[in-house]
């Protein structure tokens, strides 16, 4: 017991030195990490619109055709060029305001964003500063199994810039994303961890998808997340400096980056305990940089007023109507938490299961449309979201992109509830599903032999027989009331048939000789 206290003591005096001095226990989880330290995380999401021209010309809204051939005077900014604002990405706006149970706007302008880059061909941004178009909002996520809500600040429309392009002697500018319509959805500081920020950003993703806002293909840069991340003691009211990390485009590199500055801020305010904190994190916009998985300083944080911000003086403010925002209300279609909530309610799915289906618009599209030839909810999802999903994880693709339909899915479910076939058989039939695909899985149950299901009594009854005189002490098992001896005998039966005999007539036909 002495030397118990005298460690204690001594760990309380290196918590002291480390607290006063910075030196000491510095990794320690009671002084720099979770328990006493609280993450404040606010995101800023990009969102580019799936619109078919740009935000303010003609010039086309499309990805990946040759650099600076989808462009317009206004896009590169040429003298007296005039924008026009794109009616459908007001409309877009809108639908994501509604969506999100925030305020429509009746009333939003536009203003000009000051800054000088090299993708920037007009020299400042037309976005909206003072009177965005949708004020508020939440957004709910499941997290480990509970239900959490975040609050959105506001979201604005905004053009994209341009996209430099780096070659081994010379950079260039390509044009063709300047002007592409944007919204930029900005959330309150109420995130707490990676794991939160990544899900918030999903059940964003998911909206979008579902109103049919924009494709949020991450790889092209149709959804970039910015995050602001500080840190406080647990307890504290305000907010400390904060660090901005530009342009991700991947849930992976924005959890590890949020990670590495939460980890960074925690080691600095521990081991600088004695400074005022306002001088020991500077505000500054970094990067994230993949290869060295390190937070890179790019500038000092700008405020508002180095931005210049004043009225767009070319485009006169939007005003709606409260019958327009009305129609547009009541064409959303149903949003992926209500969708979830009808899958376990209505079809008993898991909320695991549901969640799975629900977080990506098409694969809940695949799913009920195979749900309109067969009527069992559970297995259909298991062999979309398991079987299938398994069977194609190397490859990178889905069952969609592989082309395997829907119907094929509910027929092989069909012919398994209707024992036609047996569900070691029906996974072989996957398998070539997968490997010849778009074939019906009737034909590949044709042309094999050994999918033909064994159905005859006769001889399952053989093969029950023949297990029943190996297995003298599983029989003596049932009879002393031990259930596992009977499934063991099944199992005994349906390896010897090599999976084919009906799992039914198999039951039937033990138990009856087990009894007599």
């Amino acid at each position: 017991m002495g030397l118990k206290r005298s460690l204690d003591s001594l760990k309380k005096c290196l918590k002291w030195l480390n607290k006063r001095f910075g030196v000491g226990m510095t990794n320690d989880a009671t002084d720099n990490g979770i328990d006493t330290w609280e993450p404040i995380i606010g995101l800023e999401v990009h969102v580019e619109l799936n619109t078919k021209s740009k935000l303010f010309s003609r010039a086309p809204n499309r990805f990946g055709d040759e650099p600076n051939t989808n462009i317009s005077v206004n896009c590169t900014g040429q003298p007296g060029a005039l924008p026009v604002l794109n009616r459908e990405a007001v409309k877009k706006a809108v639908q994501f305001g509604l969506a999100v149970d925030a305020e429509i706007n009746k009333r939003s302008r536009f203003d000009r964003k000051s800054y000088f880059y090299p993708d920037s061909p007009r020299n400042f941004q037309i976005t909206q500063f003072d009177e965005p178009i949708v004020i508020g909002g939440e957004v709910y996520a499941e997290i480990d199994g509970e239900l959490k809500h975040f609050k959105i600040h506001h979201a604005h429309l905004e053009d994209d810039a341009g996209m430099l392009k780096h070659f081994s002697t010379f950079a260039g500018v390509d044009d063709n994303r300047a002007g592409v319509p944007l919204i930029e959805i900005v959330s309150e500081p109420c995130i707490r961890s990676a794991k939160e920020a990544t899900a918030y950003v999903q059940a964003l993703k998911a909206i979008l998808e579902y109103i049919d806002a924009s494709d949020c293909n991450m790889e092209e840069g149709s959804l970039r997340m910015d995050t602001n991340i500080s840190v406080r003691k647990v307890g504290e009211t305000g907010l400390r400096n904060k660090i901005e990390i530009k342009n991700m485009n991947s849930f992976t590199n924005m959890e590890m980056a949020i990670d590495a500055e939460i980890k960074r801020q925690i080691e600095e305010y521990t081991t600088h305990a004695d400074k005022d904190p306002k001088t020991i994190i500077a505000q500054s916009t970094c990067r994230w940089d993949p290869a060295t998985k390190s937070i890179v300083v790019m500038r000092s944080k700008e405020d508002a007023d180095d931005y210049r911000y004043y009225p767009e003086g070319d485009i006169p403010p939007v005003a709606l109507t409260q019958d327009y925002i009305e129609e547009i209300k009541g064409t959303l279609p149903e949003l992926p938490l209500a969708k979830k909530q009808r899958y376990i309610n209505d079809l008993k799915l898991s909320s695991y299961a549901a969640g799975t289906l629900t977080s990506n618009k098409k694969t809940a599209e695949y799913f009920e449309e195979a749900l309109k030839s067969c009527n069992n909810a559970q297995a259909v999802c298991n062999w979309i979201t398991v079987e299938f999903a398994g069977r194609l994880k190397d490859t990178g693709k889905t069952l969609i992109d592989v082309g395997i339909t829907p119907e094929h899915i509910a027929k092989l479910v069909n012919l398994i509830d209707s024992n036609k076939i047996t569900g070691k058989i029906a996974k072989s039939v996957a398998d070539d599903m997968v490997s010849t695909l778009g074939k019906d899985p009737e034909e590949i149950i044709a042309a094999n032999q050994d999918y033909q299901p064994q159905n005859d009594p006769k001889e399952i009854e053989a093969l029950i027989d023949q297990v029943l005189a190996q297995n003298a002490n599983s029989i003596a098992d049932f009879k002393a009331g031990k259930d596992r001896a009977f499934g063991f005998l099944v199992g005994q039966v349906m390896k010897l048939s090599r999976g084919k005999a009906s799992p039914q007539v198999v039951n039937d036909l033990l138990r009856q000789k087990l009894e007599n």
